[in-house]
This record gives C-alpha cells, sequence and structure tokens, in this order.
C-alpha cells in the first residue's frame, strides 16, 4: 500500500513538470517533504494516500499564508480545521495554491504570482478566485482540493475547469484559519474530479451531518428560468443548459418555472452595494499602509479600498433591500427542491479580462453571487462541452440541503462505459461484481475485427483479450452502464494480468474494457476461432 501511495506522489511531480504551469503554485512543498509524509500514512484511513491542494488563504502548518499578497504573508501555528480534518482521515498537503488576491475576484488573474490559465484553453481564464486549487484538481495533479466561496469562487472555475465544485451551507465547514474576504459570507469549499469524491471530502470537512430537511416523496422539483431572464451567453450555452434541464428531466425530475428577478438583482448588490465594506473590515488597513506597493494588485487594491468610504447607513438600507429579495426569490422558488443555473454566462479569454478587468469579473457573478447572500447551499457540476471547453451548471438549495443537491447533480452526469468479454458477462461468474457496483446492462455486441482471445492458464480460468495489427477477429462482447465511480472500483479489483484499455467495438465506438497484458499470453491458449468466451466454455462442456 505504501508503494502505491509513492507511486501517487511521483505521479503528481511528474504531471507538475509535464504541464509546466508554475502558476498554480504559491508554495509546492518538496517531493521527498510529501513521500515522507504520504509514507507513514495508516492506509486503513478513508482518505488515504489522497493530494490535496489548499488556497492560499488557508492556514497550513509549516507553510506561509500569502492571501496572494506576498507582503501579508504570515507563518501558521497550526491547519486551519479544515485542513485538519482532512489530514486526520489521511489526505496529504502538496502545496498552497495561487488565487484572486485576498480572494477578490472571479477571474484567477489578480495575483502577483501570476495569473493561472485554463487547464483546458490556456489562452483563457482559469476562474477565480480559488484558481490555482481548481487547475491543480483538472490537470490530476490532486486529488482533492480546498478553496473558498464568497462570490462564486468555489463554483466558477470549477465549471471553467471541467470539475465539481460543492459550496455547503455557510458555517457547516469552519471558516478559522481563512483569511476574510467577507467573514459573514465566506464558506470552504471543495473540488474534486468526481462528484463522489467532492461529497467523501465534504463529509470529513463537515462540522456535523448533512441532514436535508424533511419532504414530500415524489420526483425532484426543479426550478428553471427560462432563457430570456439569464441575459447574454455565450454562444451555445443556452442549448447546453437546455440540455442539462433536458437531463434532468429524462432522468425523472419535474421542471418547473421561476422568476429569476430576484436572484440577480441580488447578485449586483455583493459588490456594488454596501457589502464590498466587509472586504475592508478584513484586510483595508494593511491595504491603505502598503498603497503603491508592488505586490498589491490594482484591481484588488481598488475595490477594497473604496469600501472605506460607504457610509453606514447604506448598509443598513442594503440590509433591508436585501432581506426583500431574499423573501421573493424564496417565494419565488416555492416547493422546488433545487434551482438550475449556468454556473456563470460565459467563458472570457485572458485578453478580454485584461482589458476589462471589473466589467468581465462583474459578468461572471450574475448566477453566483447572491448565493451566500440568501444563505443557501450549491453544487457546481460538469455539463457537457461547448465549443470544445467544459460547461458548467449549479444546483442551487435551501440551507442544509447539501446532500440533497449532490443526489440530483447525480443525474447530470452520464454513465460510464465498460466492454466485457469473459468472466463479467451475463451469466458468468464475476457478473455479480458489476452488479454490485450499480451497472446496468446496456447492450451485446461484439468487438471490431482487431482482436485475438486467449484462454489463460489461471484458476479459475480467465480470457485475456489481445490487440492485435493483423489476423485479427470480432469477439463477442457486452457493453454495460455504470456510475462513474464504480469504474474505479472495478479498476481497483482488476487482478493481474488484466488492464483497462480503449476496446474499438463493431460500429466504431471505444469504450473502456478488459484488456490482457501480452506478457502473461505464455501458455495461454489461442482460442480465438470460438468468436467469444461463451462459445468457449460451451464446447468444453
Amino acid at each position: 500500500m505504501t508503494e502505491r501511495f509513492l507511486a501517487r506522489v511521483r505521479a503528481a511531480y511528474e504531471r507538475i513538470s509535464t504541464v509546466d504551469r508554475p502558476e498554480i503554485w504559491i508554495d509546492l512543498r518538496p517531493r521527498a517533504d510529501v513521500e515522507a509524509e504520504i509514507a507513514g500514512i495508516d492506509p486503513a484511513l478513508p482518505l488515504a494516500g489522497r493530494l490535496l491542494a489548499v488556497k492560499g488563504n488557508i492556514d497550513v502548518a509549516g507553510l506561509p499564508t500569502t492571501a496572494g499578497c506576498p507582503s501579508y504573508a504570515y507563518e501558521p501555528a497550526r491547519d486551519a480545521p479544515a485542513v485538519a480534518r482532512l489530514r486526520a482521515a489521511g489526505a496529504v498537503v502538496i502545496g498552497t495554491t495561487n488565487l484572486d488576491q485576498f480572494a477578490t475576484g472571479l477571474v484567477g488573474t489578480r495575483s502577483p504570482y501570476g495569473a493561472v490559465r485554463n487547464a483546458v484553453d490556456p489562452s483563457r481564464i482559469s476562474g477565480g478566485s480559488s484558481s490555482g486549487s481548481a487547475v491543480a484538481v483538472a490537470l490530476g495533479i490532486a486529488d482533492l482540493a480546498l478553496g473558498t466561496d464568497t462570490a462564486g469562487s468555489g463554483r466558477v472555475p470549477a465549471a471553467f475547469n471541467g470539475i465539481v465544485g460543492l459550496k455547503p451551507t455557510r458555517g457547516l465547514v469552519p471558516t478559522e484559519g481563512v483569511v476574510p474576504a467577507c467573514a459573514s459570507l465566506d464558506c470552504v469549499t471543495v473540488f474534486a474530479r468526481t462528484l463522489p469524491e467532492a461529497e467523501q471530502a465534504l463529509a470529513h470537512l463537515a462540522a456535523g451531518t448533512i441532514v436535508p430537511p424533511p419532504r414530500e416523496p415524489g420526483p425532484w422539483r426543479i426550478a428553471v428560468p427560462g432563457l430570456s431572464q439569464l441575459g447574454e451567453l455565450d454562444e451555445g450555452w443556452a442549448e447546453a443548459f437546455q440540455n442539462a434541464a433536458a437531463r434532468l428531466e429524462a432522468a425523472g425530475a419535474r421542471l418547473q418555472s421561476v422568476d429569476l428577478a430576484p436572484f440577480t438583482e441580488a447578485a449586483a448588490m455583493l459588490y456594488e452595494g454596501a457589502f464590498v465594506a466587509e472586504r475592508y473590515t478584513a484586510v483595508g488597513e494593511f491595504i491603505d499602509k502598503r498603497a503603491g506597493h508592488g505586490d498589491l494588485d490594482p484591481t484588488v487594491a481598488g475595490i477594497i479600498g473604496r469600501a472605506r468610504d460607504i457610509p453606514a447607513h447604506r448598509l443598513f438600507s442594503d440590509q433591508d433591500e436585501l432581506a426583500a429579495l431574499r423573501s421573493r426569490a424564496l417565494a419565488a422558488l416555492g416547493d422546488a427542491d433545487a434551482l438550475l443555473l449556468p454556473t456563470a454566462p460565459g467563458h472570457p479569454t485572458l485578453a478580454e479580462v485584461a482589458a476589462d478587468p471589473l466589467g468581465a469579473n462583474a459578468r461572471l457573478g450574475r448566477f453566483t453571487n447572491s448565493t451566500n447572500l440568501f444563505d443557501l447551499a450549491a453544487v457546481a457540476a460538469p455539463a457537457g462541452t461547448t465549443g470544445g471547453l467544459p460547461f458548467g451548471v449549479m444546483l442551487i438549495g435551501p440551507a442544509h440541503t447539501d446532500d440533497r443537491l449532490a443526489r440530483i447533480a447525480a443525474l447530470l452526469t452520464p454513465p460510464a462505459r465498460v466492454a466485457v468479454v469473459g468472466a463479467h458477462l451475463t451469466g458468468q461468474p464475476l457478473n455479480s461484481q458489476l452488479l454490485a457496483l450499480g451497472a446496468r446492462f446496456s447492450q451485446a455486441t461484439a468487438t471490431a475485427p482487431r482482436y485475438r482471445l486467449y484462454a489463460l492458464p489461471t484458476t479459475p480460468p480467465k480470457p485475456g483479450l489481445v490487440r492485435v495489427r493483423e489476423d485479427g477477429a470480432a469477439i463477442e462482447a457486452e457493453v454495460w452502464d455504470l456510475p462513474p465511480e464504480g469504474l474505479g472500483g472495478l479498476l481497483a479489483a482488476l487482478p493481474h494480468p488484466m488492464a483497462l484499455g480503449s476496446v474499438e467495438l463493431a460500429d466504431g465506438s471505444r469504450v473502456p474494457g478488459f484488456l490482457c497484458e501480452p506478457s502473461a499470453l505464455h501458455g495461454a491458449a489461442d482460442i480465438t476461432s470460438y468468436g467469444g468466451w461463451r462459445a468457449y466454455l460451451r464446447d468444453r462442456g
């Protein structure tokens, strides 16, 4: 087990070298230190061996907390509770990540450590402020990452990089040890490549069990605004949003209309109203003293500095207005279990943000800014691609419906497919493994005529499928659909010399499937002429 953990560390540092994205990190731990820590992890821990990236405004013992500003840095005496809880569950911190300075922004470019480029298209922004954390996960360096979310920072980067971002109910995860943006609104968030991984991490982060309020039985009720209420979207995004809604409906959800106006009106208040004054409370005096210093991002310093002069009476007026908008918003949701929205209205390039840093950022918060103001929970999940870029949606619901939102978000994830040719076929001894993982039979088919099938000298006997350059044949196969996390479980249980690879089917499509390492064919009988494993077994009686 220790060797597997060490192999994961080696793979992560090799990946860091390969992708060449130094802007992801503020402080990256030496590989030897990470290896030494991971070698001592109890393999029975639930997150044993998982590599964790931590946003640079969250305390990690042994690493400076900078909040994206080198001159602000301090040495924390201990881990923030969020970090400590994941470490206690077996996760190992690999480093602290870049962010929009003082967690002020949704773009991922407002940092003296450099603009964090998107994981898929480096000419586009990664989204902020939790930019480095999201990209570290999306590029396969970290398994999990911590971010924060005040205006959407744990959701916009998730959407732009094709991963999952969970923004829990306010207070569910302690914010102690986090440099505040707006302390009354801040949330610690988690990023992962799959929903089950993110949920597992959140279960350890949460201060208590996430229990949704009781609801009447029946299909999920999803509030979906009309396209006219969404405003201007990037090309193809309206269609992608409609497809996501249709996917939920096809999975049994009941869609209902909603008035989005109170949500978008409140969203504008987060930066344009008096609530931004809380950002000055957090770091304003520091910024005033360092005015004009080279490591202050001018856009961030301007936003926070201007908040100093907002009069107190305006805050009370805005609180009254917000309370009225929240009442309207909750009434608009009615009995809906969740509100479905695009995570953002579009995905700008680095150049577009540089040309209009305030306008581009304001547009990105159209759907996310109101969530914490209204004390709601949210899940950001991938929902396909548009123009070659990840497209993401959010599910937003009342406080403490975190688990419910995740259950609905799971309906958006298309099932993984796997091709089987041997003991996992229907009626064969290992088919129960597929069923136990929630798999469903999809189709009976055959491989493309590019394979040979062997009876391996194992106990019990197993077939080995090998792709060949010539003299291949079509082999009987089945395709099964299973939850994405099920594919990982299947791979973990796969015995040597089997491996999971890409199998070409008769119709030319490719799906993951069981292949055999060629080195294991010594002493194996070539049974290709039978056309499949079941025919071979029938002939043997």
